[in-house]
């Protein structure tokens, strides 16, 4: 399914616990980039955070951010989680070893550290579970955004699609008219410097100069690639990508149809597939 880059989502969770909420932006990038902001006292989750998004997106820029306001604490006990607690100090110490004259944190310094202190009423694994599961909530919004905007881009595509194949059939019938011009030509030229024209070497001239102009291959490519992007658009998995390579090689052969045209209407023609081609372009960078 074809999907846009560009979305935004929100989601929000009040409970007696505490306020939470997360904010998705998207926007069109070449891979998949992360930007994650959160509060000090769940930046432990941030890992999984990373790896729930790269589960369900596979390019764009996300900026993901996650506003948290845990409740009035007042009359509530303070757990220390003395296994974190231990390896801070650890590392402190290691610290101290190498670098003698560095300054020591406070105690007060050691306890902002994040997961080190947890409200007795808030454990982690269900604060964990409740910033994943509000996560996923945003990531469906986002994608459902995401998937209208890709139907759309798709049908701008589509359209410009048509219009290619109708310029492929343009060229197509031109072609006899390109010929019979080409013969023209040479038998013009030829008279001018000859009294008497050998009919059998023009017709060998002009077979020759047909070859060289020739772009039936070019039309046939066009018109496979055409297809291809008909089916590409069709299938399930993030497309951009394909879609962007079949960008190139349209652009490949309809600069090739430019440069082998010997008649005004044919470099119209390829001009014409070559405007379109970029607006199609333009469209595909922003599809996952």
């Amino acid at each position: 399914m074809t999907q846009s880059m560009t979305a935004f989502a929100r989601t929000e969770r009040q409970t007696p616990a505490y306020d939470m909420v997360w904010e998705l932006r998207s926007v069109n990038h070449r891979y998949l980039e992360q930007f994650i902001r959160m509060p000090d006292e769940l930046r432990q989750f941030e890992t999984t955070v990373r790896e729930q998004i790269a589960q369900r997106l596979s390019r764009g820029k996300i900026e993901a951010i996650l506003r948290y306001r845990a409740a009035d604490a007042a009359g509530e006990s303070l757990a220390l989680n003395l296994e974190l607690l231990d390896r801070v100090g650890k590392a402190l110490r290691q610290v101290s070893l190498h670098i003698p004259d560095v300054k020591s944190p406070t105690s007060i310094d050691v306890l902002r550290w994040p997961g080190v202190v947890t409200s007795a009423s808030q454990e982690t694994d269900t604060l964990k579970q409740d910033t994943l599961n509000l996560l996923d909530e945003a990531l469906e919004q986002l994608i459902a955004t995401r998937q209208r905007e890709g139907a759309k881009l798709a049908e701008l595509i589509r359209e410009r699609l048509v219009a290619c194949r109708e310029q492929v059939q343009l060229a197509i019938g031109r072609m006899p008219q390109v010929v019979a011009g080409l013969r023209s030509k040479l038998h013009e030229r030829l008279a001018e410097v000859l009294q008497q024209v050998d009919a059998e070497r023009v017709e060998q001239e002009i077979a020759m100069l047909a070859q060289r102009f020739d772009v039936d291959e070019e039309l046939d490519r066009l018109t496979t690639h055409l297809d291809e992007i008909e089916r590409v658009l069709h299938t399930k998995e993030p497309v951009g990508r394909r879609l962007d390579f079949l960008m190139q090689e349209l652009n490949r052969e309809a600069n090739t149809l430019a440069s082998k045209s010997v008649d005004k209407e044919q470099t119209a023609i390829s001009v014409e597939l070559k405007v379109l081609i970029e607006q199609m372009r333009e469209q595909i960078q922003n599809i996952e």
